[in-house]
Parts: structure tokens; C-alpha cells; sequence
């Protein structure tokens, strides 16, 4: 956080994007919002063409921001599930503008 702060500032703004910023992260959060809960090989089908390497890393940075919870189940093979934390959750309110923008903006593509 002090590198945060010795470079931007308290601007919350940059700090959202700060701990948002990638290609895949709102996507991410979003289908794990649509799902509530959700398994890690079923979310790399539904993200195609994510590659695994970028999924896990996104996966983490959401983790160590408390945005998303990871489930690990001690079984062979291995059983791993996601879900919003209560912070995440806090993000449903602006998924939902997001998605109601591009639904209404990609008719004009």
C-alpha cells in the first residue's frame, strides 16, 4: 500500500483500478457473481481462450485483494471453488451497470 500512496495518492480511483486493473478480472468476478459459486476448471471453460498461467494468477490477485474466497477440498483429483467474499460482493452493484452498458452499447456494433 505505501507504494500505492507514494505514487498515486489516496485517489480511490486509482486505487479501484489498482486492484482491478487486467483483461480478465471483472470477467472473472462477474461469472463468479453469476454462478455464486463456482469451480476453477468450469471457469476456464466458460473464459476461453484464458490461458491457465493468467487465470490463476488473476485468481490470486482477487484472492489477496479479499475480493474472492478459494475453497480447497482436500480430495483426488483435487476440488478447488471460488466465490465473492462480502467485499466482492460490494462490486455486484457496478457488474451489473457494466453489463447493462454493453448490452445496451453492443447493438451498435
Amino acid at each position: 500500500m505505501k507504494d500505492f500512496e507514494s505514487k498515486y495518492g489516496n485517489c480511490p480511483m486509482y486505487y479501484t483500478i489498482s486492484i482491478l486493473e487486467g483483461k480478465w478480472k471483472w470477467v472473472i468476478l462477474w461469472e463468479i457473481y453469476e454462478a455464486e459459486i463456482i469451480r476453477y476448471n468450469k471457469l476456464k471453460d466458460i473464459l476461453q481462450p484464458i490461458a491457465h498461467k493468467t487465470l490463476s494468477k488473476q485468481l490470486k490477485e482477487l484472492e489477496n485483494s479479499n475480493l474472492i474466497h478459494r475453497e480447497q477440498y482436500n480430495e483426488i483429483p483435487p476440488k478447488v471453488e471460488y466465490s465473492l467474499t462480502e467485499e466482492g460482493k460490494t462490486l455486484i452493484p457496478i457488474l451489473n451497470l457494466m453489463f447493462q452498458w454493453g448490452e445496451k452499447h453492443i447493438k451498435n456494433k
